[in-house]
């Protein structure tokens, strides 16, 4: 059965769904399957190419501006054999080595999980994860095939997966996911938990943001019970981005667009998380995570000036390089995925406000905008850390010095 559902991983128009228990060897109703069906309103070129394939297509047109019409008709499969339910505390997290992902798995454990972790083979194992007490299992997005056998025995799938930045962003973002939420579909996953992007809706020039909001139609359209989660900023990314350049005394890159960005700490997304998850209420709803202040570029610099204690070396680069240098890479196709990442990097140095109103999330999560984290206070224990660390350090290379 593992193999019939691997075939139908790698099928996009139809998987069988399950009732509300999942069998250990799934069976699927072949005459009686979901069919997911997904129309987009696009250029003619593209419409002819995509009816050749006979598959469904993301449809991502870099020319044209595109209208997005979803549909979803869905018949139940027939269960072949009684089942055995699996237990609300399996989960599988997707994407789990990543910023966000870790800080799922280590949530889901510290509230008592039973976590399993899908990671591509890699050259350095995800041992931490082990170590933390999840289960690791080897599987790869862009080969549908590898799925079926990571969600035996799953209630819940957490999908906070992307590719990485040398690969096609289509293959992972797109038809990855394509294949992860058809497989969930036949295999009865309970839960489906995506993590899109803000604003999302509003940009289909921009490729990584037309995938996310494709992928959120999709499963919306797919009859998984699911919540959608849009994000606005991880404040972890920020260490690497301007701390640790400013303590190294190397460049930081910025631009001279007044973009607001409201970041928030991952752990607090992982914690939030978790309470929508136990929420019946928030079911197959989209919730927008932001934190509590939206920041330029310029004011996180001067943040991390003033709690470092020293100047920053910034160079900025104009928004109109930025243009310029993606009209470039446009003409050689093997250039072609550098300039999708940098039409994103271009919405990010636009005159935006990437943050929403928190009031009526925090009060339909029952949770205290206090408890929340602001930057300046993760930024401020991130500093006194480190500079603690480098003091202790100093300390200790004098009392190893000898003098003569």
């Amino acid at each position: 059965m593992a193999s019939r559902c691997a075939a139908f991983a790698t099928q996009f128009p139809s998987l069988a769904h399950h009732h509300n228990h999942r069998h250990s060897s799934p069976c699927c109703d072949p005459h009686r399957q979901s069919a997911l069906s997904w129309k987009r309103t696009l250029a003619p070129e593209f419409l002819s190419s995509s009816a050749s394939q006979g598959k469904h297509s993301c449809g991502l047109n870099r020319q044209t501006r595109s209208v997005v019409k979803c549909s979803a008709q869905t018949r139940i499969a027939t269960n072949m054999a009684p089942g055995t339910p699996v237990r609300p505390t399996s989960m599988l997290v997707v994407g789990a080595t990543g910023t966000l992902g870790r800080q799922i798995v280590r949530r889901a454990l510290d509230e008592g999980y039973d976590v399993r972790c899908l990671v591509r083979p890699r050259p350095a194992p995800a041992d931490f994860l082990r170590d933390w007490g999840a289960t690791v299992v080897n599987a790869d997005l862009s080969k549908p095939e590898s799925i079926p056998a990571t969600l035996v025995g799953i209630h819940t799938v957490i999908d906070c997966a992307t590719g990485r930045p040398e690969e096609p962003i289509k293959t992972v973002d797109w038809e990855g996911k394509v294949a992860l939420i058809q497989c969930a579909k036949a295999m009865g996953i309970q839960k489906y938990v995506f993590f899109s992007i803000h604003n999302c809706d509003k940009h289909p020039e921009v490729p990584l943001m037309e995938i996310k909001y494709c992928t959120e139609k999709f499963l919306q359209d797919s009859g998984l019970t699911h919540i959608i989660i849009r994000l606005c900023g991880f404040m972890q990314g920020l260490i690497g981005q301007y701390a640790v350049p400013i303590l190294e005394d190397k460049s930081v890159w910025g631009t001279d667009a007044p973009t607001r960005i409201a970041y928030m700490d991952t752990q607090d997304i992982a914690r939030l998380t978790f309470i929508a998850l136990r929420n019946e209420k928030i079911n197959k709803k989209l919730l927008t995570f932001a934190g509590p202040r939206a920041w330029t570029t310029q004011e996180v610099i001067t943040l991390c000036e003033r709690l470092a204690g020293q100047d920053a070396n910034v160079t900025t680069v104009p928004v109109s390089v930025l243009k310029l240098t993606r009209q470039l890479t446009r003409l050689f196709e093997w250039t072609n995925d550098v300039a999708d990442r940098l039409s994103f990097s271009e919405v990010l140095s636009s005159d935006m406000v990437f943050s929403v109103p928190m009031t009526e999330t925090f009060d339909l999560l029952g949770v205290d905008q206090k408890d929340i984290t602001t930057l300046e206070k993760y930024l401020q224990d991130y500093f006194t850390n480190i500079l603690k660390k480098l003091k202790d350090l100093k300390a200790q290379s004098k009392q190893t010095d000898f003098y003569i």
